[in-house]
């Protein structure tokens, strides 16, 4: 008998690649406590129903950080099986923001260099943009 079920709709998430004027990103930890946890992260979360994932990179930044961004261009839209979720990510490059980042929800957050962003400290989702920004331009 053939598999009738629904092919999984992806979650969809929106990060931030916010690098500042000294070519380091700003990085969230992921505790151990969380899904995919125990690693760093890009900034951002779920794309709610009836937001764009603009939008949704705007709120979960101003919530979880403090700061209100302008996003800049799409670098990565990457999905990806997690085997128990689908996600759909929405990479976006973020140069010019207003606000100190802080870590409101009691995340750690550190500003690392490009270059020195280790693949096997994100979550496997995370890793073609990582090789993806660390391309010679």
């Amino acid at each position: 008998m053939p598999n009738t079920a629904p092919d999984r709709l992806p979650i969809k998430v929106a990060a931030a690649v916010i690098v500042d004027s000294r070519g380091r990103c700003l990085l969230s930890y992921r505790s151990a406590a969380q899904d995919q946890g125990d690693c760093w992260e890009f900034p951002g979360g779920k794309v709610e129903l009836g937001e764009t994932a603009e939008q949704a990179l705007v709120r979960e930044l101003r919530e979880e950080l403090g700061i209100d961004v302008d996003v800049g261009e799409l670098l990565r839209r990457e999905q990806h099986d997690y085997s128990d979720k689908l996600v759909e990510l929405f990479f976006y490059a973020v140069s010019s923001w207003r606000g100190e980042p802080t870590g409101r929800e009691g995340q750690l957050l550190k500003w690392q260099r490009v270059g020195d962003l280790v693949a096997e400290q994100f979550p496997a989702g995370n890793r073609a943009l990582l090789e993806q920004l660390q391309k010679p331009h």
